[in-house]
């Protein structure tokens, strides 16, 4: 079965596509997860953080927002100096920011996925690419969703971030044409 090209090159990378990539995700653990993993993976490639996606797991309390959301300095201290994660102070930084602003979204829409979904009208963009060099780096929703993102105080939101998340928790189906998976997501998901 053909599958999108950038998939190919490992086997995790062919895993998450196979069974995660694009599938819409409604669940606030996971879409949290998400956040957090794409904003670590800002200038680095994917595969880089989905190869450490369960030392971040461990990491980070299983992306327990409230958890994250009370890290003081000593957890830091102690996630700095983990080898198993990207030790960015500024990424880890803003996870915790971002897990406080999540906690704000929650309280106001009543879950974060009553929030984030808004942005496509609750439903999947079904997006008919016929090629990888044809799929946008954001969308004018992606820059709506950064801009009021970093508005609520979210940090590692950018245009570009915010597009990588809605391909990652399914909001867009970006499975080029050809491959099995474009398909599949269509007929489950729409």
């Amino acid at each position: 079965m053909k599958k999108c090209a950038w998939a190919l090159s490992s086997l995790s990378l062919q895993h998450y596509h196979d069974f995660e990539w694009g599938v819409p995700i409604h669940d606030d653990s996971l879409l949290f997860e998400f956040l957090i993993l794409e904003g670590a993976q800002a200038g680095l490639s994917w595969s880089t953080i989905l190869n450490k996606r369960i030392a971040y797991q461990e990491a980070f309390d299983h992306f327990d927002v409230a958890s994250v959301a009370n890290y003081d300095e000593h957890k830091i201290n102690e996630l700095l100096a983990n080898p198993s994660i990207v030790r960015n102070k500024l990424k880890i930084k803003s996870a915790i920011s971002n897990a406080q602003a999540f906690i704000s979204i929650q309280r106001e829409f009543g879950s974060f996925d009553s929030y984030i979904w808004q942005f496509v009208q609750g439903k999947l963009v079904d997006n008919a690419w016929k090629s990888a060099s044809d799929i946008p780096a954001f969308t004018q929703t992606s820059e709506l969703m950064s801009k009021d993102l970093k508005q609520r105080g979210f940090k590692f939101v950018g245009s570009t971030i915010c597009y990588a998340y809605m391909q990652a928790i399914g909001m867009v189906n970006d499975h080029t044409v050809d491959c099995y998976r474009h398909t599949e997501i269509k007929r489950k998901y729409l």
